[in-house]
């Protein structure tokens, strides 16, 4: 068992297979002798793995009819626990027979404890040693079930837990936290997700690591603050010295406010301002007044008093000739008569005037005053314009209308009827509409006249004519050049006249006519020294003999002519050459071999042969003679061809449109 217990104890590597030969190493104690294996194992395994972290596992280890020696704690926080466990070891020393100052390397404290107990459990001291060592026995087997059940959690699931582990090995978390499908790692719980948060109405819901928190959705407003309850809170401006109030007020805490009430209180007839000073209370002004009547209130500085009236007769009044009392005056009569020019009507204290039509009654000046009608009754006299007048009013009407015959309403005037227009006249309700005919537009300058439209002018004039445009009063016509051209059906384009159809050419019965745009070229041909003509535009190479410098000539010419504007786009393709048809292994190559010195053309390989483009932008009209060779290599035999390519650029303008000619 020995062995066994010290191969497992010193290879850390294999501590989690140390649970199956504990129980190995418990049953061969028990079946053979307790005091062979045990003693060893615990001071390899239980000392030296176990006491590494002392203060943690040594909680767990059973305590009972052990702490005779433990009267002093170690350094485990006062726990008597260790203490005991050393006990336990000084008694394992002396059953093994070995001396009690058998060093365990556990510390000077933990030492003096295990030679304490290791001397106390010589046989000499016990009167019971079988009894003695069957209960040590017992004892043993039960710290070893704590321990065992420890270091499931400690050596094998605290090294992989993240949070906590259980007794029995598994991994567990801390509130707030659920474990993982790995069974060591913990994830959050989102309470707001699960409806598991107890946020009340009006709160909302933030997920946190581990918990949650309550947030309310609504601001507390003004005056108030949110407190950490989540509840809304008045904020006291008087304590926190956040109110306004002037050295002259004090400051009164409100729900959600303040109120600034005066330090200073005003005696009886007085009143404080905002300022906080004190002003005297007019009693007079009261709205009962606070004399009886037919007495005067005279206003005083804190208060007031009340005089009794002399006769004094108000307006429209005057004393009878007793001087006793106040009778009617009779503003009507007399040469100064109140209403001048108007009806008089006098009244108890005073008199109102029967004013004329078109004049009101002023109460306050009391004479009658010329009535504004139009300002009376706006949009009610007049359908357009209403203009006060002394008595009365009058209507007028806009621009574009004349007054009816009610002189109220407005009838539309027909101004087309006075040709005020150059060209075309129409009416419109309160106006008129000057038109142009087709060619003519109206001028900016007075709306009226019409001016010729110049459509050669217009930004798309070029493109009304393709050579030339000439204006006309009211339109325009189309041109072409003199020769070569003829205007086409549409009176806008040009069409290139083929002298070659029509036979207005000048070429010779041994010439062929080749017609270009805006003229025609005369073309021919002979075939050189060694060659024979096979048609119209081709010519082979007789027999050679076997002849090397014959050999080498072309086995063929043939003579093509194209034409084509300037200025086409660089990089179109205007000519194409290959064999009649290709075989696989075929080595083709073409070049420009003569009247290229320009560098207006190049060539390219194409897999059927060659093509020739332009390089070269060409802006002037010429001709070109080019000479193309293609040398074809099959079946290890050359043979050379050769083309000759007249190429005539004719002048751009008039437009028409060009298609290479592709071979």
């Amino acid at each position: 068992c020995l062995p066994i217990c010290l191969s497992i104890c010193l290879k850390p590597a294999s501590w989690p297979v140390l649970f199956i030969h504990l129980l190995f190493c418990l049953s061969v104690w028990l079946m053979k002798n307790l005091a062979v294996c045990l003693p060893h194992l615990l001071p390899t395994c239980l000392i030296v793995r176990q006491f590494e972290s002392l203060p943690v596992r040594l909680q767990y280890f059973n305590t009972q009819n052990h702490s005779i020696y433990c009267t002093t704690p170690l350094h485990v926080s006062g726990w008597h626990p260790t203490c005991c466990d050393c006990c336990l070891l000084g008694k394992a020393v002396q059953e093994q027979g070995l001396p009690c100052d058998y060093d365990l390397s556990l510390g000077p404290q933990c030492a003096q404890v295990s030679r304490g107990c290791c001397i106390d459990s010589n046989p000499d001291n016990q009167t019971t040693p079988t009894v003695g060592k069957t209960h040590w026995a017992n004892t043993y087997i039960q710290n070893i079930a704590h321990f065992i059940k420890f270091y499931l959690c400690v050596k094998i699931g605290n090294g992989n837990c993240a949070h906590r582990c259980t007794g029995n090995g598994t991994c567990t978390c801390f509130k707030g936290y659920k474990l993982k499908p790995d069974g060591k790692n913990c994830e959050d719980i989102n309470e707001c997700l699960l409806g598991a948060s107890n946020c009340r109405a009006g709160e909302r819901c933030i997920n946190t690591e581990g918990s949650f928190r309550c947030q309310r959705e609504v601001s507390c407003g003004t005056g108030y603050e949110l407190t950490d309850n989540n509840n809304c809170k008045d904020i006291d401006e008087c304590e926190t010295g956040t109110h306004n109030c002037v050295p002259e007020f004090e400051c009164q805490n409100t729900q959600g406010s303040f109120r600034c009430r005066p330090k200073v209180k005003c005696s009886a007839g007085y009143i404080q301002d905002a300022l906080g000073n004190c002003i005297d209370i007019n009693e007079c002004l009261a709205q009962t007044g606070p004399c009886h009547p037919g007495q005067l209130c005279i206003n005083t500085l804190g208060s007031y008093k009340c005089q009794r009236n002399s006769v004094n007769c108000g307006r429209g009044y005057h004393l009878n000739e007793e001087g006793t009392r106040c009778e009617d005056i009779d503003e009507c009569k007399g040469p100064d008569a109140a209403c001048s020019g108007h009806g008089c009507i006098n009244l108890v204290g005073s008199y109102r005037c029967e004013c004329a039509t078109g004049y009101i009654f002023n109460s306050i000046s009391r004479v009658c005053e010329d009535m504004n009608e139009c300002r009376h009754y706006p949009g009610r006299l007049c359908a357009h314009k209403c203009e006060n007048t002394l008595g009365s009013y009058k209507c007028s009407c806009t621009t574009g209308f004349k007054l009816a015959n009610d002189g109220r309403n407005c009838d539309d005037l027909n101004e087309c009827e006075s040709n005020p227009c150059s060209q075309e006249c129409a009416n419109v309700y309160g106006s008129y509409q000057c038109y142009c005919r087709r060619g003519y537009q109206l001028s900016d300058n007075d709306g009226v006249t019409c001016e010729d439209i110049d459509e050669c002018a217009l930004p798309t004039g070029g493109h009304i004519c393709s050579y030339r445009c000439h204006n006309t009063p009211g339109s325009f016509h189309c041109t072409c050049p003199v020769n070569g051209y003829t205007l086409a059906a549409n009176g806008r384009s040009c069409q290139d006249v083929d002298e070659c159809v029509t036979g207005t050419h000048t070429c010779t019965v041994n010439q062929s006519c080749f017609n270009v745009q805006g003229g025609f070229r005369c073309l021919s041909f002979e075939c050189p020294t060694n060659y024979r003509r096979v048609g119209e535009t081709r010519c082979e190479r007789l027999l050679c003999n076997e002849s090397s410098e014959c050999l080498a000539m072309p086995q063929r010419i043939t003579y093509y002519h194209l034409t084509f504007p300037t200025n086409i786009p660089v990089f179109t393709n205007i000519f194409r050459m290959g064999p009649s048809h290709t075989v696989a292994g075929d080595d083709i190559q073409i070049a420009i071999i003569a009247g290229n010195e320009g560098g207006f053309f190049k060539t390219e390989r194409v897999p059927t042969g060659g093509v020739m483009s332009v390089a070269r932008l060409i802006t002037e009209p010429q001709d070109f003679e080019l000479s193309l060779e293609l040398r074809l290599r099959r079946y290890g035999m050359l043979s050379t061809y050769l083309a000759k390519v007249l190429v005539f650029v004719t002048q751009e303008e008039p437009r028409v449109p060009y298609k290479p000619l592709l071979e």
